[in-house]
């Protein structure tokens, strides 16, 4: 919530895998620019990028005087890549449907690097507003949590228009920008509804002959929420964006903030634009708006120009990204950054074994590269339980596996204290494998407190918190993540976890505190040996794994034991083929000493105990751990 917090700061401010052929290109000269905060490459001339350099620095500098409270230096180290022209650029542009979506340049944020690309060929009326925006886009990124599309991009362009004059001493922000002027003066307005759901794989913000209109009507809208009526809106515009944040669908959220319809509001915005008075707004310095001008240039080898160039496309899921990186290792064999990330794309690609191979020479090559110890345990993780989006599900790690990230992330750690994703993977790895989780929540909470935007780590702590049993701190993130954050998924996640949670705090608090009995399971053709328990349980877990709650409707003694059970919303069928070793254990007087393999008539209430399957092809839902019998 503190990043939407601070991106709505930024308004009170201003009141005083794609597949893609790989072209052999020509031998080029690239130049690495390292300034105070930024890290440019490129194959432009040296003094471009160096002015690029500037540009960026000069805009952070006195974004930070005009914004103390926003996290400048972002977690996730920021890459610029500076090509010389269009040509050298397109095959690095987005895509859209198989095309290239023509841009001047673009901001690819990453888990572990983001990069901003764009070319040194700047013209029009405002040469550095690429800059300006991207940066913008970056910045946004650390401080606000997937803002709407709309908003991320009206604002990047009202930034773009950042100006310094009279010698250093007055930065102007939100001048008008011509070609969204005239835009929106020819063509027909979008629909403010339709304007507030564009998202990012929308034809609005893709298609050339359709974005043009949805970057104009952002920037305007923007522009006249933040500086028209003399701010008159202000207030109204940062109600909607807290409201959207708290999860209120669109409609909802706009008509409690601004009071009014669509329409109206449309209307409005049409007469701002027809008046062409647009105020702007001004900061003077006392002396100037001074910054760290320091920066040291090197030339890069050909082996390392096309390590950036597949590090970049690897960022972007193109499967070009290979070629371009095993060229770099067939340039130069030790460069560790290129055999980390081919590693990465190998698993990706399910060629495992060569990920392997590429990732281990990493690691003996540059052991001072956090990302390069990161990636490799990035890589093993992937093996283990697939890359893609989507939700994946992970309920065991082999034991080598979890070692060797272990020892990975730790040394990423120790190497860069600030990488949150390395205590998130981290983390992970203490869940998954149920040992060090007093760590895994030290580990957690020092991710979230270097991302504090970044719902789904409030939801990872609430499955640690969860498996400590610390039931009421696992409600009080999970019910944040509920109130605040932008993610429908995440949100739908978390209400299930909620109940889940609920579930089993509630089947604790069942448990007598007296004797537990063991249970015999019996069946036509003789009987499993009776399990031992402990004689006095106490509201510790017993049996580590996952949970679920429900009636007890049938045992099967078929090819293993396998259980069925049915719970609120579903039905579960969990397996064991080593039934001896399922720990029966029963805390209510109801439940017989003996049970047979049969449908129960009246079925008693159990909580069990079971491991996720990783096979996506298996008829159950999870390997059956332990039955526990408990007062309904």
């Amino acid at each position: 919530m503190r990043r939407i917090v601070f991106a709505l700061c930024l308004l009170l401010s201003c009141q005083p895998f794609i597949s893609h052929a790989v072209k052999e290109p020509p031998k080029e000269t690239w130049t690495r620019v390292q300034s105070k905060n930024f890290l440019l490459v490129g194959n432009a001339a040296e003094k471009d990028i160096r002015r690029i350099a500037a540009k960026f620095e000069q805009f952070r500098q006195i974004f930070a005087r005009l914004f103390p409270k926003a996290q400048i230096k972002g977690n996730i180290p920021l890459r610029v890549i500076v090509f010389k022209n269009r040509e050298t650029f397109v095959p690095f542009m987005p895509e859209y449907q198989g095309k290239v979506s023509e841009v001047a340049g673009y901001f690819q944020g990453g888990q572990d690097v983001h990069h901003i690309s764009l070319t040194a060929e700047m013209m029009g009326e405002n040469p550095y507003g690429t800059i300006f925006h991207e940066y913008s886009h970056a910045l946004l990124n650390d401080n606000a949590y997937q803002p709407p599309a709309w908003f991320n991009e009206g604002l990047a362009e009202f930034y773009s228009t950042f100006e310094v004059t009279d010698g250093d001493k007055k930065a102007t922000i939100g001048k008008p920008i011509a070609s969204h002027v005239f835009r929106l003066r020819d063509t027909k307005f979008m629909p403010l509804a339709r304007l507030f759901a564009v998202d990012h794989g929308s034809a609005e913000y893709n298609e050339r002959d359709k974005k043009s209109i949805f970057y104009a009507e952002s920037w305007a809208l923007v522009h006249y929420l933040m500086l028209g009526h003399e701010g008159a809106r202000q207030p109204q515009f940062i109600n909607y964006l807290g409201l959207l944040a708290s999860g209120k669908n669109i409609g909802e959220a706009f008509q409690t903030a601004f009071q009014t319809d669509f329409a109206t509001m449309e209307k409005e915005l049409r007469e701002y634009i027809n008046r062409n008075t647009y105020p702007v707004q001004q900061y003077t310095a006392e002396g100037k708006f001074a910054f760290d001008a320091t920066m040291e240039s090197t030339p890069l080898s050909e082996a390392e120009a096309q390590y950036y160039l597949g590090d970049l496309a690897l960022h972007m899921n193109r499967t070009s990204c290979e070629q371009y990186l095993e060229k770099a290792i067939a340039l130069d064999p030790t460069l560790a950054v290129a055999h980390a990330s081919l590693g990465l794309a190998k698993v990706r690609g399910g060629k495992l074994v060569e990920a392997k191979k590429h990732l281990q020479t990493a690691a003996s090559l540059n052991a001072k590269n956090y990302l390069v110890h990161y990636y490799y345990a990035q890589a093993l993780f992937e093996e283990v339980v697939g890359s893609g989006s989507g939700t994946r599900i992970v309920s065991a790690l082999p034991t080598d596996t979890a070692e060797t990230m272990r020892a990975q992330l730790k040394q990423a750690l120790a190497l860069e204290p600030a990488f949150s994703e390395a205590y998130r993977l981290l983390s992970f790895v203490y869940l998954i494998t149920n040992e060090n989780l007093d760590e895994a929540e030290t580990l957690l909470k020092r991710a979230i407190a270097l991302n504090p935007g970044r719902d789904e780590l409030g939801y990872s702590l609430a499955q640690i918190f969860m498996r400590q049993q610390k039931f009421e701190d696992a409600r009080q993130s999970l019910d944040a993540i509920i109130k605040y954050t932008a993610d429908p998924k995440l949100r739908e996640q978390a209400t299930n976890l909620l109940e889940s949670v609920n579930r089993m705090a509630a089947a604790y608090t069942r448990y007598a505190p007296g004797q537990a009995k063991p249970v015999t399971v019996t069946e036509k053709e003789g009987e499993f040996k009776e399990i031992t328990v402990a004689p006095r349980p106490t509201m510790r877990r017993r049996f580590e794994g996952e949970k679920a709650e429900g009636l007890l409707l049938k045992m099967d003694c078929a090819k293993g034991l396998t259980v069925t059970v049915k719970g609120a919303k579903e039905t579960w069928q969990f397996h064991s083929a080593t039934p001896e070793r399922v720990q029966f254990v029963t805390y209510s007087q109801d439940v017989k000493a003996e049970l047979t393999c049969s449908a129960f008539k009246i079925p008693p209430n159990v909580v069990v105990t079971y491991r996720y399957n990783t096979n996506a092809e298996a008829k159950h839902d999870g390997e059956l751990i332990a039955v526990e019998f408990v007062k309904p």
